[in-house]
């Protein structure tokens, strides 16, 4: 860059920062934002501090907070020119995470930072976690856009989300009370989600022209990118209907290092693998990367995306209510004596 004349006026617009475009983006976010507005918001974007007040009905609420990016799914984002679903992706992230605690998340706040700001390209990230708090009955009351010439190459952006959530302190939950003989019910996913996407982007390099066209009936670029499912408003239902004791949101380090973090020491999880269906996508993976079952598992959801341990006697009705919803739920394994071995046996 040519350095101006020492008397010429220099702009902030001229440094690479075009507030301009910052005020037209925030006009566009507007309209997106009071879509998600729900009990509790006093005041949301537009001021230094967004304000929420912890609805009436919790008696003894407890705040739970959860925070998370997108990872190198946004490469592919970049790459591929597609930049509505990855909000989504960023709410979910954050979302998914505080339900297992048994919270309902209240509100949530984003990060969007980029060298140059693209307004249509920042207004469909934003669209998209809109609505994946609109999904999860979320407000989405606050964020900060930094445009910082320099700090990323044209075209590239990266995200982080804030989310907190209430649970009664009588209701949270600790998987303390996970039992022998207590039911594994999975969640089916809707992809890859949100982890794993380093490895998914070396076997799509490695398979170079001879990708498939096709995935799960879907053309290839959008299997992979699939936004992640928000279990949310589904979750919750079955929460207060059934009696779960247990919650886990399989993200990086899929089944085998998830589901250990809500068990007792002296428990594990065996899983049978073939209880639930194998997508094209993960098979392809597999195929491509040229790894085992194993390693698998602990890379990627693997097609299950929530895990829900309850007693067997109340398995079959919560599963039913979850069926109901809109999930696809799947009886994955049981809890047993974990004997010295590993946490979660496949």
């Amino acid at each position: 860059m040519s350095a101006a004349p020492p008397n010429t006026p220099l702009r902030y617009k001229d440094a690479g920062v075009d507030i301009d475009a910052g005020d037209a983006l925030v006009e566009r976010i507007k309209p997106l934002a009071r879509k998600t507005l729900r009990e509790g918001v006093m005041a949301g974007i537009g001021g230094f501090g967004a304000l929420f007040e912890v609805p009436r009905r919790y008696r003894e609420p407890v705040l739970v907070s959860g925070t998370d990016g997108v990872g190198t799914k946004l490469k592919l984002a970049f790459e591929w020119d597609m930049h509505d679903t990855v909000g989504i992706d960023l709410v979910a992230m954050s979302v998914n995470d505080v339900l297992v605690q048994g919270a309902e998340p209240l509100f949530f706040l984003d990060y969007f930072a980029c060298g140059r700001l693209d307004v249509d390209t920042a207004a469909a990230v934003v669209g998209g976690i809109a609505r994946g708090c609109e999904l999860s009955g979320c407000a989405l009351i606050g964020g900060e856009t930094a445009e910082m010439p320099g700090m990323y190459p044209d075209g590239e952006y990266d995200l982080a989300g804030f989310c907190v959530g209430a649970v009664e302190k009588s209701k949270i939950l600790t998987g303390h009370d996970v039992a022998e003989g207590d039911v594994v019910l999975g969640l089916g996913s809707s992809g890859v989600h949100s982890n794993g996407f380093s490895l998914v982007r070396k076997c799509i390099e490695r398979a170079g022209a001879n990708l498939p066209a096709t995935l799960d009936d879907q053309p290839f670029r959008q299997a992979v990118m699939a936004p992640t499912r928000l279990y949310v408003k589904n979750v919750l239902a079955a929460l207060a209907a059934h009696p779960i004791k247990a919650l886990a949101h399989i993200t990086g380090g899929g089944l085998l290092e998830n589901i250990p973090r809500v068990l007792p020491e002296a428990l594990a999880a065996r899983l049978d693998q073939g209880s639930w269906p194998r997508s094209e996508l993960f098979a392809w993976l597999q195929r491509t990367a040229g790894i085992d079952d194993h390693e698998m598992n602990r890379t990627f959801n693997n097609g299950i995306g929530m895990v829900v341990v309850i007693a067997a006697e109340h398995a079959a009705a919560c599963a039913a209510t979850l069926r109901a919803a809109g999930e696809q739920v799947f009886e994955i394994g049981r809890i047993v004596p974990r004997a010295g071995g590993p946490a979660v046996v496949i």
